[in-house]
This record gives C-alpha cells, sequence and structure tokens, in this order.
C-alpha cells in the first residue's frame, strides 16, 4: 500500500499555498539461487532483483492539464547500498505534463521498445527473464536512455503511440568526431500498444546511431499475451535485431550482433493467487555457432496484493562459441568469469547453464 506524504516547503507554507501529495513506493524483491554455469561454477547465491524505491506525484494545473514527476532509485537489499554507488535516480526518473492531447515527459527512462516486452515477460527480474537471450550480444537495444524526450498519445479504444527521442549522451560526447568519440550518438523508439479484453499487445522499433559503447544498430520486436479462458494465458515474442557497429566494425563482429529471437509460452492459474509459469525462446545469430535456446518453468503463489513468492528452473543449451545463463539481466547475483582457465579460455562455452531460485516480493 502506497504511503501518502503532505510536502508542504516552508516557503510555500508561508505564503498559503499547498504543494501536491507525493507517493512514496517500492519494490524489495530478492531471491536464493542455485547457479551453475555447467563448467567449474555451481554455487548458492542471494541476489537483489531491480529493488528499488521511488517517489511521484502529480499537480492539477486547471482541468485540462495536470503536472507529474517520478524519480526511482535502484536499491540493493543484500548489502544495504544503492546500486551504483553516489549516483541518484537510476531507474526512470523523469517530469512532464499531461491532458487531453497526452503526455509528454523528458528525463531518463526504459523507451517504447524496452518497455514493449511487457506483454511476454512473465520471468521478469527472475532467474530465467526473457533478457538472457534478447539483450545480448553488442547489437542489443532495450536500455534505460539519458537525455530523452517522449510522446504518448491519449488511448484511442485500447490503442496507444509512444515515440520517443534521446540524445543520451550527445551532451557529453560532441568533442571529436572519431570511432571511439562521436556526435552521432541519438537514438529513436516508438511503439504501438493495445490492451482490451483478453488481448494485451505491442509492435515496437528502435534504432540507435554509433556511441561509444557499441555501435549503430536498429531492431522491431513484437510481444503479444492472449487469455484464452479465464485462468489460462498464451504469451508470444518475436525481435530481429540488425547491428552495423560503427566504421571500423568488422563484418564477423556485425554477424555476431545480428539476431532473431523468438518464443512461446504460457500462464496456468491453478488456484485463485497461484499459476504456474513457461516459456522457451531461442537465439538465432547471424554468426556460427553461437545460437542458444533458453526453458523456463516456474510456480507462484500471492499471498495478497503486495507481496508473491515463487519458485523457477531455467535452462540455457548453448551453442559452442557463447556461454549465455539464465541469471545475468537485473540481479545482483551474477557470476562470470569463474570458468575462465589460466589460457583465457572459458569453459563454459557451449555448455548448459541452469538456475534453481526461491524469490520474495514485496511491493509497497
Amino acid at each position: 500500500m502506497k504511503m501518502k506524504l503532505i510536502a508542504v516547503a516552508v516557503g510555500a507554507a508561508l505564503s498559503g499555498v499547498a504543494m501536491a501529495d507525493v507517493s512514496i513506493y517500492g519494490r524489495a524483491h530478492v531471491s536464493v539461487d542455485y547457479l551453475d554455469d555447467g563448467a567449474r561454477y555451481s554455487e548458492t547465491n542471494l541476489s537483489s532483483n531491480s529493488s528499488r524505491l521511488g517517489f511521484k506525484g502529480d499537480h492539477e494545473i486547471n482541468p485540462d492539464l495536470k503536472a507529474f514527476f517520478q524519480i526511482e532509485q535502484q536499491i540493493n537489499f543484500t548489502t544495504g547500498s544503492s546500486d551504483g554507488g553516489t549516483s541518484f535516480a537510476t531507474r526512470d526518473t523523469f517530469v512532464g505534463l499531461g491532458g487531453n492531447f497526452g503526455a509528454v515527459q523528458v528525463g531518463r527512462f526504459d523507451s517504447p521498445f524496452k518497455v514493449a516486452r511487457g506483454p511476454f515477460n512473465l520471468f521478469g527480474d527472475q532467474v530465467g527473464d526473457m533478457n538472457n537471450l534478447a539483450r545480448v550480444t553488442a547489437g542489443r537495444l532495450d536500455e534505460r536512455y539519458d537525455n530523452t524526450i517522449q510522446y504518448t498519445t491519449p488511448d484511442f479504444s485500447g490503442f496507444n503511440v509512444k515515440v520517443a527521442y534521446s540524445m543520451y549522451r550527445g551532451q557529453s560526447l560532441n568533442i571529436t568526431d572519431t570511432a571511439a568519440n562521436n556526435k552521432d550518438s541519438d537514438a529513436f523508439s516508438t511503439s504501438l500498444n493495445y490492451l482490451g479484453g483478453p488481448l494485451e499487445a505491442s509492435l515496437a522499433y528502435e534504432k540507435v546511431e554509433e556511441d561509444t559503447l557499441r555501435g549503430k544498430a536498429d531492431s522491431i520486436r513484437a510481444a503479444v499475451a492472449y487469455k484464452i479462458v479465464d485462468n489460462f494465458k498464451l504469451v508470444g515474442f518475436y525481435q530481429t535485431t540488425d547491428f552495423k557497429g560503427v566504421s571500423t566494425t568488422t563484418s564477423a563482429a556485425r554477424d555476431q550482433g545480428t539476431f532473431d529471437v523468438y518464443g512461446l509460452g504460457g500462464e496456468f492459474a491453478i488456484a485463485k493467487n497461484t499459476a504456474l509459469k513457461a516459456t522457451w525462446m531461442t537465439h538465432d545469430n547471424d554468426a556460427k555457432d553461437r545460437d542458444a535456446t533458453m526453458w523456463v518453468v516456474g510456480v507462484e503463489h500471492k499471498l495478497d496484493k503486495a507481496v508473491r513468492v515463487y519458485a523457477n528452473y531455467a535452462v540455457v543449451d548453448n551453442d559452442d562459441l557463447v556461454a549465455y545463463t539464465p541469471w545475468s539481466q537485473s540481479r545482483t547475483a551474477n557470476p562470470t568469469g569463474q570458468s575462465i582457465d589460466a589460457n583465457g579460455v572459458n569453459r563454459a562455452l557451449g555448455e548448459k547453464a541452469s538456475g534453481f531460485t526461491v524469490g520474495l516480493r514485496y511491493d509497497f
């Protein structure tokens, strides 16, 4: 349940002007995991999984116009620290105006392309998260961009469109136009979304220009969830990503960053507050011997509206030249490099990596 604060500044109080209500909200999401990379790493971990603390509020300017804001910080509940060291507002943080025209917001937040995975993401921020195959390689997109302006249309019979433009590294990279430090680093992202009756669906496109992290890429994704009957939901996903890199990127590296990923899954409610879930996904890479497949099964029980517990088991089956895992995204427990030998050879290449997790999520 969200707490309500009446935020009244001293100056506002003296002038008799009251400020808007501010909601404090958050998520404590922790899990105990047994992780095995199929080679030399096999250990039990404690993980904080995209836990966060936030503040949000809105203020009515007139009946047709309101201002709104959000400030959100990732929290590590396993160490008591905020992820990112001394930084603040590391997650979705923005300010904007909304009304009959829709909404405009500016700040740092998930792109429309990133949000569009929602209908399929049955294991979000858990062992088995779909991003373990969809958000990999140098051609990955699916980001939370800095310096972004976004417009969201009003709802039209269940449909809405999001359009975002990000100068996400342009403010700090406009010094020298080189492959290592270039000015062409903007991003464009848009999505068409529908929610109505038994159907939830999103179709999205995103393009990023050259930047110092990975390089030029564009991608299309589609995600859908359809409730066939009241207690069974079928989900599907498809994404194709084309990676071009920077001017010096080799054709082999471009192939390694270019891929298709697709999958199917379902959620079956076996009781009022208990559901069985499963997904299957495959990553089909343009480069040889770099494909992977992941399957996940799990059970989730909601103790009430705020608290849920779950258990999942996930496996990634890798081709000879990759060592993907089902645990690398959105979690603090992300052991890497444990199977690299003295000669620099990763013994986890081509192996099956698996994870079993028991988790607790409390939304407040």
